[in-house]
């Protein structure tokens, strides 16, 4: 146990049985129990008022509350102050328990509403220091305009928690209330910054790629490692923007002003070590690396860092995922068509970010509306909101439209510490750490007291898990690094970590009314780094165009796919020109308007092409991109119907949106179906990919049986030759001892067991396993296509054929046990589910309580890296796991034409009528009409509810 813990971690059983006693509560105020009062009036209590009036202090007139036939509010205020005040009142109308359960965990409080089965989680935030940061961030880095909207919608939701129990707020609350005397705390700004941290968590970029690589060093090859983790494919998948250069500290798009130069920046090279030794990065790109684990005594040196990166992998795997597991799963689509290319002779843009699937979703819809603009109110705003944080995070004014999607930057790295009783070791000095103290109070049990040690490259975060705390006895080092001694603590590098100033940029999107007042909004919208899309209604067609914002880091040595050595200032982030330390300057931050093509497409693929020469960008992104398959699906569309003088539609856009084509099954299908089969029920099987157009459509039979090829085709080629900390918990198998003890030397066969997230397990196959795949596929006879024999009808493979072979037969009999014989039956959509959950007790309640919470499952189509990316993790199952959390359709010429869809509905009370109402058109593909113009928003008006001024 580590020496600054005062417990042990809790077992999750406490969590679970904390929980039961909260559901068994809950039944009771959901009317399982006692009668009418609580059947009725304890569910009906805490639903939202939506007409007549309501006294809110502070306001200083009256706000109009509009809700629309699906409950959608649209608010109408004379001042900015009183817009957010009533944002404030009415998210929590709708989705306290949401908020509250956000702001608890952002600040590393769960164990206050759940028990002693979230202290190893709130200890690991609280390392963090999510809270700290906002904090500063409010202090010293927020406008004093931002400060006071946030206080204003403080103050809203407070006027509505005012004199509300339990029961009144939700049913939630309710069953807290009664089993532990919870009251809900006031709300505070901070709690709305601290949101914007739980965001940039899930949307961080490579960590897990940087500990799965470190992990499989401790199996396969350097050179087997880089099989899996491919180039991006310039040559067949477009990046964002093409042909851009910065000059003179500044980027300039294709076509923009002359100038010459390259820049300057660091490479992009992987080393051929374990980037724990030296490693250098060329000009050109690539790297050199001499990293212990490239000598014969790897497999030895390499246990403690192994015993570490696991350890972390799986506190993250137990971090809330509040927008979804950190995969290749995590992205989102946006394009944006200019107006020479539209019926409607201004551009349409379209956006749908991918994410967990939440209940209630996780964004709201929302208008926020100005009667008269002036400079007491300046905004007329309408579009996706998340409850908790006031304006409007994606969506449109009166003159422009934005999106947004993953940039997918690499902005964490984690150093390896070298730890002495007095500190750790910074070049060739010992440091004193930074520390202090957190309490972490416990519902119904004692509270637990932590320390937080930090060095110059952030928290240690090993500090969280008693494997962590031994941390590396054999971690493998060169030669020149210092002692071990006690053995190496992680530290994380994070640009979350350092206070910025997103939520100012998210006020001036909502005000921006050109390119220049859009991008001057970007530029402060440090993490996390997102590509956000633009389109106005300008001149004759409009404009376009495209940012890139984000700090992200500028290294020394070392390209982040690896853990580095924190004992050497080589590995440091540098210096930007622009005085914000570590960071790319923002005006050398890629960007683009009007390009010649017409139109721009932004779906997780490479933002730029980097290295050095012309069109090349200088400084390193990331070498994780998304591979592009959804972006260049996107592009081919376009492209395809503006042939020839073609023009698109808003139905156009939202039919792109639910392509659900498969890039991997149009490349493997013609080879199984040449591959002779001689069982005929795996014939029968393999003649339903016959003339099938490789589309994923929910009652397909062929993208049923396709997908499940797929699938056991990653297992056998990679899913078994992985460590066992990436397979999936519980999927075992027998394999030679390592030599690493005396019960498992190598003349002995063992069972292991994996110890992966079902979420984060690998092979997930996504598109950079479509990409792996794509390259091996001309290589017959790879060591990749081996696979041990299984019993007397899975003979061992040693071939492509002979391994697509054994999965198109295990793919038939794996469907024949989940679908039944019958393959006449068979759909993908039956595979292919969703089952949307409550927050907390939906998840891991008893079955009742899911029953009650939960709603599903729908049978979808579309699939993973598709642009209908209906996402699953193929080394766990079929079902859903991601999903597009909302979609939009602007059309600037018309914006009361444009059009949305939420995944849930505008309510978080389980039993309201709007908790789940968007949830079959949004499966089905459909949108909403969205009315922003005063006339369309009150012609759409079902409910108006008047707040009123206290006293008036």
């Amino acid at each position: 146990m580590p020496a600054n813990e005062t417990a042990p971690p809790v077992k999750k059983k406490g969590r679970r049985a904390r929980l039961i006693v909260l559901v068994l509560v809950l039944a009771l105020v959901a009317g399982l129990g006692y009668g009418a009062y609580w059947s009725v009036d304890g569910v009906r209590a805490s639903f939202p008022q939506t007409t007549g009036q309501l006294k809110v202090p502070g306001l200083t007139g009256t706000v109009e509350v509009k809700r629309d036939a699906r409950g959608i509010p649209q608010l109408y205020a004379d001042s900015d102050d009183d817009l957010f005040r009533a944002q404030g009142f009415v998210h929590a109308q709708d989705r306290f328990w949401e908020m509250d359960v956000r702001r608890h965990m952002t600040s590393g409080r769960l164990s206050e509403m759940f028990g002693s089965g979230q202290v190893e989680t709130d200890a690991f935030l609280r390392t963090l220091g999510w809270r700290q940061v906002a904090q500063a961030e409010f202090d010293t880095k927020l406008s004093p305009e931002t400060k006071k909207y946030l206080q204003a919608y403080a103050d809203g939701v407070n006027a509505y928690l005012k004199g509300k129990s339990g029961k009144d707020l939700s049913v939630e609350h309710a069953a807290l209330e009664l089993s532990d005397d919870y009251r809900p705390e006031q709300w505070s700004p901070v709690d709305s910054v601290a949101w914007l941290k739980a965001m940039a968590w899930d949307l961080r970029g490579n960590m897990q790629d940087e500990i799965d690589r470190a992990l499989m060093a401790t199996k396969l090859s350097q050179a087997q490692i880089d099989e899996l983790y491919p180039p991006y494919p310039f040559d067949r998948n477009k990046p964002i923007v093409e042909g851009g250069k910065v000059d003179g500290g500044k980027y300039t798009p294709q076509g923009g002003a002359a100038g010459g130069g390259t820049g300057t920046g660091t490479g992009t090279g992987s080393g051929s070590g374990n980037a724990v030794g030296t490693q250098t990065v060329t000009p050109t790109g690539t790297g050199t690396g001499t990293g212990l684990a490239d000598n014969a005594t790897a497999q030895g040196a390499t246990v403690g860092l192994r015993t570490q990166l696991t350890a972390l992998s799986d506190t993250l795997d137990k971090i809330p995922a509040i927008l979804g597991p950190n995969g290749s799963g995590i992205g989102s689509n946006s394009w944006v068509i200019s107006g020479k290319y539209t019926t409607t002779g201004k551009p349409l843009l379209a956006n749908d970010p991918h994410l967990s699937p939440q209940l209630p979703s996780v964004w709201y819809q929302m208008g926020l509306h100005c009667r008269t603009a002036s400079a007491q109110c300046q905004y007329d705003v309408a579009g996706y909101t998340f409850s908790g944080m006031p304006g409007v995070v994606i969506g449109h004014n009166a003159d422009i439209a934005w999106g947004m999607t993953n940039l997918g930057a690499d902005v964490t790295d984690l150093y390896l510490e070298q730890v002495k009783p007095e500190g750790y070791v910074y070049d060739n000095r010992v440091l004193p750490f930074t520390t202090r103290e957190e309490v972490i109070k416990v519902a119904g049990g004692a509270s637990k007291k932590i320390t937080v040690r930090t060095t110059n490259n952030g928290p240690l975060v090993s500090d969280r898990s008693e494997e962590l705390g031994t941390v590396g006895t054999r971690a493998p080092v060169a030669s020149a690094a210092p002692d071990r001694g006690d053995g190496y603590a992680v530290a994380l590098r994070w640009t979350a970590l350092d206070p910025g100033r997103t939520m100012d940029a998210v006020f001036k999107l909502n005000r921006a009314k050109d390119f220049p007042s859009f991008r001057a909004a970007a530029a402060e919208f440090d993490v996390p780094s997102q590509n956000l899309i633009y389109a106005d209604n300008k001149g004759a067609s409009g404009n376009i165009g495209y940012q890139a914002p984000g700090r992200i880091p500028v290294r020394g040595q070392g390209d982040g796919r690896m853990p580095t050595p924190g004992w050497d200032s080589k590995y440091a982030w540098k210096g930007g020109k622009d005085g914000n330390t570590g960071y790319i300057p923002q005006n050398e931050m890629p960007w683009d308007s009007n390009p010649s093509r017409g139109y721009i497409v932004t779906a997780n693929q490479a933002v730029v092409e980097t290295g050095t020469g012309a069109g090349k960008y200088p400084y390193l992104l990331t070498t994780d991109w998304g591979y592009g398959a959804r972006s260049q699906r996107i592009n081919d569309l376009i492209e395809a119907k503006i042939k020839d003088g073609g023009r698109i539609s808003t139905d156009d856009m939202r039919t792109m949106q639910m392509d659900n084509s498969s890039e991997i099954a149009a490349l493997l299908t013609p080879m199984l179906s040449k591959i002779e089969i001689s069982d005929p029920g795996v014939r029968a099987a393999q003649k339903l990919l016959d003339g099938w157009n490789y589309t994923q459509e929910s009652d397909s039979a062929a993208a049923a049986y396709f997908n499940a090829v797929w699938r056991n085709i990653l297992k056998l080629s990679f899913g078994d030759k992985m460590p066992k900390e990436l397979r999936l918990e519980g999927s075992c198998m027998n394999v030679l001892g390592n030599g690493t003890g005396p019960a498992d030397d190598l003349a002995k066969t063992v069972r292991e067991c994996g110890t992966r997230d079902a979420d984060s397990a690998q092979p997930d196959g996504g598109d950079r396993w479509f990409e792996v795949v794509r390259r091996l596929v001309k290589d017959e006879k790879s060591p990749w296509w081996s696979a041990p024999a299984k019993g007397l009808n899975n003979p061992a493979t040693t071939t492509r054929d002979q391994l697509f072979a054994r999965a198109m037969a295990d793919a038939r009999w794996e469907l024949t046990a989940k679908l039944g014989k019958d393959q006449s039956t068979w759909s993908w959509g039956r595979l292919h589910q969703l089952t949307l959950k409550n927050q907390t007790i939906g998840t891991e309640g008893p079955g009742f309580m899911q029953w009650l919470l939960n709603r599903g499952p729908w049978n979808l189509g579309g699939g993973e890296a598709t642009v209908n990316a209906t996402g699953w993790n193929a080394s766990s199952g079929y079902g859903v796991t991601w999903v597009p959390s909302m979609r939009m359709v602007v059309n600037l010429n018309e914006l009361d034409k444009s059009r949305w869809i939420n995944l849930t509905g505008a309510s978080g009370h389980a039993y309201n009528a709007h908790y789940t109402d968007q949830t079959t058109m949004w499966a089905k593909g459909e949108l909403l009409e969205w009315p922003f113009g005063k006339d369309a928003v009150e012609k759409a008006t079902v409910d108006t509810l008047t707040l009123t001024p206290e006293g008036s």
